[in-house]
């Protein structure tokens, strides 16, 4: 385990641990937080307790998988073809710039009325969160092809399709991972979000309704749940990446 690693678990560590005690000695109500030790045992509860859970997961879980692909298929096989045509990268560069200043949510409207409400509109929602991440990504990979590569392609008499998953696919990998992070993070956002906002199921509408009916157990238990998984997947992405990188360099 690396010093930077181990430094990180400390401050989590700490920062757990100072929460415990802000909470126990009432320095924080319980109106307004509940110590983690019990955000950890509700969690369990619900999870092993509670009926609508593991439906509920499910839902989210499969509305979030169909987010994350439309967002880092969609976008890299978007930035394909922004990349190939220079004039519309350079007409359209100022909206990526621009897009997450714009809140996504003021679409959800729209989404509603043409998707309906249902696990349509919320994968929507996600792959919009995530889906410019991604393209900007790809861009920015695509930028850092060696010109000796797309020069081999050249040669070799390979056509656009082949070059891009024979030549350019293979040697962007190791920066479109950085976009495959954040379109998973970003689509976790929107999904979530997206169910507490407005939706018949899902973990975020029971953190909705947990919240409205001031169940703070279930509440933080669900929110560590969130928090935990969130974590999890992007520290397993962030593993794949520097394995990744370590082995194109070396190489």
């Amino acid at each position: 385990m690396t010093r930077a690693r181990i430094l990180q678990l400390a401050i989590v560590a700490a920062t757990v641990a100072i929460l415990e005690i802000l909470c126990r000695s009432g320095s924080i109500d319980r109106f307004t937080m509940i110590p983690p030790s019990e955000m950890l045992t509700s969690l369990i509860s619900v999870v092993g307790g509670k009926t609508w859970f593991w439906p509920d997961a499910t839902y989210t879980l499969r509305n979030l998988a169909a987010a994350i692909l439309l967002s880092v298929v969609g976008g890299f096989l978007i930035g394909l073809m922004v990349h190939a045509i220079p004039r519309l990268r350079r007409a359209i560069d100022p909206i990526f710039t621009s897009y997450y200043s714009v809140p996504t949510f003021v679409l959800y409207p729209l989404l509603i009325v043409v998707f309906g409400i249902g696990p349509l509109s919320l994968i929507v929602m996600g792959a919009l969160f995530g889906i410019v991440a991604m393209i900007v990504a790809t861009l920015t990979a695509l930028d850092r092809i060696p010109d000796v590569l797309l020069k081999s392609a050249r040669v070799s008499r390979l056509g656009p399709i082949r070059t891009a998953f024979l030549m350019k696919l293979p040697a962007a990998a190791p920066h479109l991972l950085t976009g495959l992070r954040l379109a998973v993070a970003y689509s976790i956002i929107g999904i979530i979000a997206g169910e507490f906002i407005l939706s018949t199921a899902g973990i975020g509408r029971r953190v909705a309704l947990a919240y409205n009916n001031f169940d703070s157990q279930t509440m933080y238990a669900l929110m560590l749940l969130i928090l935990g998984f969130a974590v999890a997947v992007n520290a397993v992405l962030s593993a794949f990446e520097q394995s990744l990188r370590r082995r194109w360099y070396r190489s």
